[in-house]
């Protein structure tokens, strides 16, 4: 390898090692006290990151928060097992359990709160939620060619009657999120198909 090419190498791994750095000390505050606790200037203190660095990377707190939120958790794998029930199934199973993680489920109320308040977080909460829920909706439409599903509804719409009743347990009546509560919720869901028992 020429020596151009190795220096080009060696600062790509940098700048590589340093936006890990920045979005792992974002995060971290996250978990600690929220998206209020986060602030550029915590962040380059937490990471050790100047400030004119991060500010190349993200133009903005709320750029920063958006990607950092991906650590979150990413879009669900898209299941495509030829049954709505069973993709749905697959889906909320996965969802029930991002919920139950520590990190996911104690930031994403404090962004949700922020973005009332804030257009710019307002827009990186959009773009969470349309990725965070993008299997479901492509599940459901895929659904609706098939048939499974009323051409009439809208995916959206089926969406948040599956999704709704998950966040209500786990952010205001605190029960708990079991198996017996997501039959009931998966029971009202288009294509329904009872779980096997022994």
């Amino acid at each position: 390898m020429v020596e151009g090419v190795e220096s080009a190498v060696g600062l790509d791994r940098r700048v590589a090692r340093s936006k890990d750095a920045v979005l792992s000390a974002t995060y971290e505050l996250m978990l600690e006290g929220g998206l209020g606790g986060v602030s550029v200037d915590e962040v380059s203190r937490r990471c050790g990151v100047a400030k004119t660095t991060i500010y190349r990377h993200w133009p903005s707190r709320a750029a920063l928060v958006l990607d950092a939120c991906s650590q979150m958790g990413v879009a669900a794998p898209q299941p495509d097992t030829g049954s709505l029930a069973d993709d749905l199934r697959i889906l909320v199973e996965g969802l029930v359990a991002e919920l139950g993680a520590p990190g996911w489920a104690s930031v994403l109320p404090s962004v949700i709160d922020a973005a009332e308040r804030d257009p710019d977080i307002a827009r990186a909460h959009a773009s969470l939620h349309r990725t965070l829920m993008a299997p479901f909706v492509e599940a459901v439409e895929r659904a609706r060619q098939r048939g499974e599903v009323a051409a009439a509804d809208e995916p959206a719409d089926v969406v948040a009657l599956l999704v709704g009743p998950l966040f209500y347990r786990r952010w205001f009546s605190r029960e708990p999120l079991d198996a017996s509560f997501v039959e009931t919720v998966l029971s009202g869901m288009p294509g329904r198909r009872p779980r096997d028992t022994p």
